[in-house]
C-alpha cells in the first residue's frame, strides 16, 4: 500500500475518503452496543490491521515493513491507541456532546499546526474557514437545551478531550514528516493498538459481546471502515495531500454523521442541521479558495 508517484490532488481526494468513512462511526457504534469501548477498539483494530497485513503480503509490503524504524511504529501506535483511549475516557467522564466538541477541535488544530510544516503557509482565510466550520460543528454537537450549567466534575473529562484533540492533530501533522514511511506501516499501528486495547479491556472492563447478527455486522463494518481503511487513506492524505484543506474538510465528518443518523431514523432533521451544513460547506470553500489563490500567486511569481 504505497503510492510513490501519487499527486497532491489525488492524495487529497484519497484523504477525503477517510472523512466519509468516519461519518459512519456514530451510526455503527450505536449498532454495536453493548460492546464496551476498549473491547470494541481491540476487535476493530485487529480487523483493520489484518486488512493492511493481507494487502502488504500480496504486494510485497512485508519487506517494506521490516525496514520501518521501531520509533515510527511507537509513534503510530501511540497516535491511534492514545487518541481512542483519551476520547472514550473523556466521553465517560463528561457530557458526551460537550466533550465531543472539544475532542473535535483536532481539524482546526491540524489547519493551524500545518502552517509550521516546511513548504506550507497558513493564511487568514484558512483560519476563517476553520472557525466557520467549527461553528457548524458546534451547532450539531451543542444544539438543544442542556438544562443548566455544567458540573465542575466534568472538567477532567474536558481536559482529556482536549488532550485527545491535540494527540490526533499532532499524529496527523507529524505524519507529514514521515512521507517516506510506507502506508503499510499503519497495519502494524493497528495490530499494536489492538493488543494494547485488549490488555486495557481485560484490566478495566467487563466483557460483553454483540447481542445479535446486526451487532456483529456493525462491529465488522467498523473494523473494515471507520476504524480500519480510514486510517490508511488518511495516512496517504496527510503525507502527500493538501493537509490544510483536509483539516478544514474534516469538519464535514460530524455533519455527515448526523445526516447518516437521520437517514437511519435515529435523529430528526432540523434547521440547525441546515445552518451547520452551510457553515461547514462555507468554511471548506473559503479554505479551498485560499489554497487556489496561493497556488495562483506561486505560478504568477
Amino acid at each position: 500500500m504505497t503510492l510513490p508517484a501519487v499527486s497532491r490532488r489525488k492524495a487529497t481526494l484519497t484523504g477525503f475518503a477517510a472523512i466519509l468513512l468516519w461519518s459512519l462511526l456514530a451510526l455503527l457504534t450505536v449498532g454495536s452496543a453493548p460492546v464496551p469501548p476498549l473491547l470494541l477498539n481491540a476487535i476493530c483494530f485487529a480487523i483493520g490491521g489484518g486488512i493492511g497485513l493481507v494487502w502488504a503480503f500480496r504486494t510485497g509490503g512485508l519487506r517494506r515493513l521490516r525496514a520501518v524504524p521501531l520509533r515510527v511504529y511507537a509513534f503510530g501506535t501511540l497516535g491511534l491507541f492514545g487518541y481512542h483511549l483519551l476520547y472514550f475516557s473523556a466521553l465517560r467522564m463528561a457530557p458526551p456532546a460537550e466533550a465531543g466538541l472539544i475532542a473535535y477541535l483536532w481539524p482546526l488544530l491540524i489547519v493551524l499546526f500545518s502552517g509550521l510544516l516546511p513548504g506550507e503557509r497558513l493564511v487568514a482565510r484558512h483560519v476563517l474557514g476553520a472557525l466557520m466550520a467549527l461553528a457548524g460543528t458546534a451547532l450539531i454537537l451543542l444544539g438543544g437545551d442542556r438544562g443548566g450549567p455544567l458540573s465542575a466534575t466534568a472538567l477532567p473529562g474536558f481536559g482529556l478531550a482536549f488532550i485527545a484533540a491535540l494527540t490526533w492533530a499532532a499524529y496527523s501533522v507529524l505524519s507529514r514528516r514521515l512521507g517516506a514511511v510506507p502506508t503499510d506501516s499503519v497495519a502494524v499501528f493497528c495490530i499494536a493498538s489492538a493488543v494494547l486495547s485488549a490488555i486495557a479491556h481485560l484490566a478495566l472492563e467487563t466483557t460483553v459481546w454483540p447481542q445479535d447478527g446486526i451487532g456483529w455486522l456493525c462491529v465488522i463494518a467498523l473494523g473494515l471502515g471507520p476504524v480500519g481503511l480510514a486510517f490508511y487513506v488518511w495516512d496517504i492524505g496527510m503525507k502527500h495531500g493538501d493537509i490544510q484543506m483536509l483539516g478544514v474538510a474534516s469538519y464535514a465528518a460530524p455533519l455527515l454523521s448526523t445526516l447518516a443518523l437521520i437517514v437511519a431514523g435515529a435523529s430528526e432533521p432540523s434547521a440547525t442541521i441546515l445552518l451547520a451544513a452551510l457553515l461547514v460547506a462555507g468554511g471548506a470553500l473559503i479554505a479551498a479558495r485560499a489554497r487556489d489563490n496561493a497556488a495562483r500567486l506561486a505560478t504568477d511569481g
